[in-house]
């Protein structure tokens, strides 16, 4: 699968052992942890990727790491859409001001201060149910949802 990686290629890069089993290899702004295998072509990392259905996600990350660790530039990573990833933050804060007990109304204001909230029509407002989905997507990313972030949106 391509050309291991060899320690002398990673030098740019600190890798630091944990224990006799793991360490953590630290390349550009983040860390990617390890587990040593018995050496058996003069200490080159190697990737181990299980075959299933979250593979061309865990091969794509391989690329990237790669390619970080080869100080190339890095593609984008392309399992979050743009949209999203300017949703992620939005939902985070409905659902800190939900669990912090402020009302749906507070939050939309909080969030959307352009738009003209009236009281009299908040039953029936767009907003209002912009906000309440927030709300609910958030909650399932903070009950373990955010794995799904690590994955490529898929057509069911």
């Amino acid at each position: 699968m391509g050309t291991p990686v060899a320690d002398d290629d990673v030098l740019p890069h600190a890798v630091a052992g944990v224990d006799d089993q793991h360490g953590r290899l630290t390349v550009q702004d983040g860390h990617v942890n390890l587990t040593y295998l018995p050496p058996t072509d003069g200490g080159r990392f190697v990737a181990v990727v299980i075959l299933d259905e979250d593979t061309p996600d865990r091969l794509y990350a391989i690329s990237r790491l790669w390619a970080a660790i080869r100080s190339r530039p890095v593609p984008a990573d392309n399992r979050i859409t743009e949209q999203r990833r300017k949703r992620i933050p939005q939902m985070l804060r409905v659902v800190d001001g939900r669990l912090a007990g402020v009302k749906y109304r507070s939050i939309a204001e909080a969030l959307f201060p352009s738009h003209k909230i009236d009281s009299s029509s908040w039953a029936g407002d767009a907003l209002r149910e912009i906000t309440i989905r927030l709300a609910r997507d958030g909650l399932q990313l903070v009950e373990g949802g955010y794995r799904t972030l690590l994955r490529r949106p898929r057509r069911s």
